[in-house]
């Protein structure tokens, strides 16, 4: 059976008219600065990488070691190929402009370096997740409000996973495609094209304890799960909760079953909890691409207008049916 490549997959998507070469290149250098990343959350320990970094990020939260050298890998790999405008990070409070010495691009590339980070020193996946929009052309220079285009503009995104095997999981709106790192080979290897969600589900994952801060019909609706065959939906269900979102959104993209991180009392005053523009955004292109879909609870994450930067968000995510549930129940709250 013939093997075939990350780079060779992407090279037959754009003579196909899928993507430009810019964007070809693009993805091709985000994929080898995943391998970096891949390289150094391995190494773990041996190179004296766990435990936090000292400093903060611009969320207010504590930096791991290996939060700051995926930012720094990530930047540095991405600034000098000439396809960008400007790049966004969540761990940087302000745009990261393009050094003058070298050439520009079309394109503006936002990331998370490292999500679940918190998980690292106890040796439970993490990720990277990635996000490419368009330049708008009549601007000559990239500012924030170049990057406030709703998740419905992107023109890529994707994630790494870093647990038992690397993966690259991407979409350029043309299905979600994932490969495998052969470390032997150095490649990604294409593994499960056309990834769907299963419709028949039996998992959820919310972080349960804070169930009492869960707006009514969020606590509907898990309510309605935890009775299982003895409830309204007549079926048991199993919760899963790995507190990485890479992680428990390539579950559901394998096994079917809903992610949430709704709102609560608890981060009403953020608007959310997770970054509209480094998590949610590519994470519901990706979902939808899967025949699956993702929301807010109030209207579809792809629509939301960015309004900042580091703008925070509910999520609600996978398979179609059980997303579009609790969407009813907020219809009908």
């Amino acid at each position: 059976m013939r093997r075939v490549t990350l780079t060779q997959f992407l090279i037959e998507q754009q003579r196909a008219g899928r993507m430009t070469a810019d964007l070809r290149l693009l993805l091709e250098v985000v994929a080898r600065a995943a391998k970096a990343i891949s390289v150094n959350v391995s190494k773990g320990a041996l190179a004296g990488l766990l435990g936090e970094a000292g400093t903060d990020n611009v969320q207010g939260e504590a930096q791991k070691k290996l939060d700051v050298i995926a930012n720094e890998i990530l930047l540095q790999a991405n600034e000098w190929g000439g396809h960008l405008a400007a790049m966004a990070s969540e761990e940087v409070e302000t745009v990261h402009q393009i050094p003058f010495d070298y050439p520009t691009g079309g394109f503006l590339l936002l990331f998370d370096p490292l999500d679940g980070s918190s998980n690292i020193d106890v040796n439970i996946s993490v990720g990277m997740i990635f996000s490419v929009l368009r330049m708008p052309p009549s601007e000559q220079r990239a500012t924030e409000e170049s990057f406030m285009q709703p998740g419905r503009e992107q023109v890529a995104a994707g994630y790494a996973l870093f647990g038992p095997s690397t993966m690259f999981v991407l979409t350029i709106g043309h299905g979600v495609h994932a490969f495998t790192l052969d470390r032997e080979m150095g490649s990604f290897i294409y593994t499960q094209p056309f990834m769907t969600i299963p419709e028949d589900t039996r998992e959820f994952a919310i972080n349960a304890s804070n169930a009492r801060f869960w707006e009514k019909p969020v606590q509907r609706y898990i309510d309605e799960l935890q009775q299982g065959k003895a409830g309204p939906r007549g079926v048991d269900f199993n919760m899963r909760w790995v507190a990485s979102m890479v992680a428990d959104v390539h579950r559901v993209l394998t096994r079917g079953g809903i992610f949430m991180y709704p709102m609560d009392e608890k981060c009403r005053h953020q608007g959310g909890k997770l970054r509209l523009m480094y998590e949610a955004n590519p994470m519901a292109m990706l979902i939808e691409q899967a025949g699956g879909a993702a929301s807010t609870g109030r209207e579809r994450i792809l629509d939301v207008q960015p309004h900042k930067l580091h703008q925070r968000v509910p999520v609600i995510l996978g398979s179609r049916a059980e997303v579009e549930r609790v969407n009813d129940y907020y219809r009908e709250a």
